[in-house]
């Protein structure tokens, strides 16, 4: 897999990092303004607590609609795996020798035993075939049953025309995309990311080399931990110590691109260029959220030029509306991951004290929904563009 930049893209990352921060200057030269939504939304309560919604939100959204399993340099030679795991379903997504994924059932021929498990980090153990750890029954990477051990135990069955059960896959801007749900219908990339596909191209993200993965699970409601990546209006209260520290609270520019969004939030150093020329202000980074419907929040940012880090956070529901998934994922590029992981410590957002905030909120807050009177609406302000979008889009996927 190629992992080099493309200077063309690199000056149309700049120039949208330099319109990023202008509007983001204009608001705090206004005194603190942001980007606003047409009117308040209210919303009832039940939208998180509902198990008929729940239901509907998978089966129309977790199981039909192309999902994130991983990047691309998760898998970047022939024989690399690795297992996508969530909502009951296991997905195991193979690099061929042609260069090419193909993805299937983590499930063996013979007696449906788990194929590949995950690995430290969460990566998969590389190799050129697939081999199941029950009985050995071994496939090779096209899906081909290719040694059955005792095989004249299975006489009379055509173990030939036996291959492991596909699920559709694609890869698209450094992204690996799969529909659990599996069916013959390939994934269509254009229609998936619409618009938005030309903002992430800008990430290059086939460059990032994984460093590390980890996973959080809590008691609250998959779209209630959602909220708590969209909006900075909390960072001066709920972060006052860690990013309130660093940003503005409820300074931020919104860009929505149908379902997914990109929202920039406004760094305290930024009040510095209010009033100066900005042939003076320094060359800016790139960064900010990327939102890629339905669950997939990539934080993008630079920490030392010719840098970049990608933190990835994949939120899923559990089996019931008050149980949630989160599969962090860190990226770098420029920097070797180990060199990263001893410069930055990792960056586990599992255990870092924004993410534990802020999922001790969200579980706090799904309790007292899951008991709130009949009728209790919560509310997304004006100030809170990318929430409403965000529970729009969802509304609209489940027919709401």
């Amino acid at each position: 897999m190629n992992a080099s930049t493309s200077p063309e893209l690199a000056e149309r990352r700049q120039l949208a990092a330099r319109a990023m921060r202008r509007r983001l200057v204009a608001h705090v030269a206004a005194g603190g303004s942001t980007d606003l939504a047409d009117a308040p939304l209210e919303q009832d309560a039940a939208s998180y607590c509902d198990p008929g919604t729940a239901a509907r939100e998978v089966a129309e959204i977790f199981l039909k609609r192309p999902l994130i399993a991983c990047l691309s340099q998760d898998l970047p030679a022939a024989g690399d795996r690795v297992v996508c795991d969530a909502l009951g379903r296991s997905v195991l997504i193979v690099r061929q020798h042609s260069g090419e994924l193909r993805a299937y059932r983590n499930m063996c021929l013979h007696r449906g035993a788990k194929l590949v498990r995950p690995a430290v980090q969460g990566r998969c153990e590389s190799a050129r075939f697939i081999t199941c750890p029950f009985h050995a029954w071994t496939y090779d990477l096209d899906g081909k049953l290719r040694a059955v051990p005792g095989s004249e135990g299975f006489a009379g069955l055509d173990l030939a025309s036996r291959r492991l059960l596909p699920v559709p896959v694609a890869e698209c801007n450094g992204i690996v995309f799969v529909r659990l749900a599996g069916g013959a219908a390939p994934i269509d990339c254009a229609a998936t990311l619409g618009e938005f596909a030309s903002v992430l191209e800008l990430l290059e993200l086939a460059s990032f080399m994984p460093v590390q993965a980890s996973v959080l699970e809590a008691r609250t409601n998959w779209k209630y931990a959602i909220d708590t990546y969209g909006e900075g209006y909390h960072f001066g209260v709920l972060h006052s110590s860690t990013i309130g520290e660093t940003h503005f609270s409820n300074v931020a520019a919104f860009d929505a691109f149908g379902p997914h969004w990109r929202l920039q939030f406004a760094e305290r150093g930024l009040a510095a260029l209010v009033g100066r020329p900005e042939s003076l202000w320094p060359e800016p980074e790139y960064g900010g959220i990327h939102f890629i419907f339905p669950n997939a929040v990539l934080v993008v940012g630079a920490p030392a030029p010719g840098e970049g880090f990608v933190r990835m956070f994949r939120i899923f529901p559990g089996a019931t509306p008050g149980e949630m998934t989160c599969r962090f994922s860190v990226y770098a590029r420029g920097v070797a991951p180990e060199a990263f992981r001893t410069r930055y410590g990792g960056i586990d957002d599992s255990a870092s004290e924004v993410t534990l905030e802020d999922y001790r909120v969200a579980v706090e807050a799904f309790a007292n929904l899951a008991s709130a009177p009949a009728g209790f609406r919560v509310v997304f302000g004006r100030n809170e563009p990318a929430l409403q979008a965000f529970h729009r889009a969802v509304a609209a996927a489940i027919g709401a």
